[in-house]
């Protein structure tokens, strides 16, 4: 992934490697003990990848915001039970009059804790 118009630092460096070898989205508490930077740092620079549009993100049931590589437009899939996050990379079609959709998000219950004895 290359770094738009933000001059490259070891931290940018180090924090778009991790989040490009991700196949979820991320929070913070996921990597702490994968980074150097402290989290200041790295809210500052995601914060910074968001405005270049290089990075999505969003909040979940457990409060935490995650973050993934803007690569495709999907939707994501949030359990209510267990906070599994799961991405929807099939097309999901829905127009709204006049509007323009930038995040689906859908909640229920995953495979796993949607089971009947």
């Amino acid at each position: 992934m290359q770094i738009k118009n933000l001059k490259v630092t070891t931290a940018r460096k180090e924090l778009l490697e991790l989040l490009d070898n991700q196949n979820k989205p991320i929070s913070f508490d996921d990597i702490k003990n994968e980074i150097t930077m402290d989290k200041a740092t790295f809210y500052r620079n995601i914060s910074k990848f968001e405005d270049e549009s290089m990075v999505h993100s969003f909040e979940s049931n457990d409060k935490k915001r995650y973050y993934e590589i803007q690569r495709t437009p999907h939707a994501h899939f949030i359990c209510n039970n267990c906070n599994a996050i799961n991405c929807l990379h099939k097309p999901i079609s829905l127009k709204l009059d006049g509007c323009c959709i930038t995040d689906m998000i859908f909640k229920g219950l995953c495979k796993q804790c949607n089971t009947t004895p």
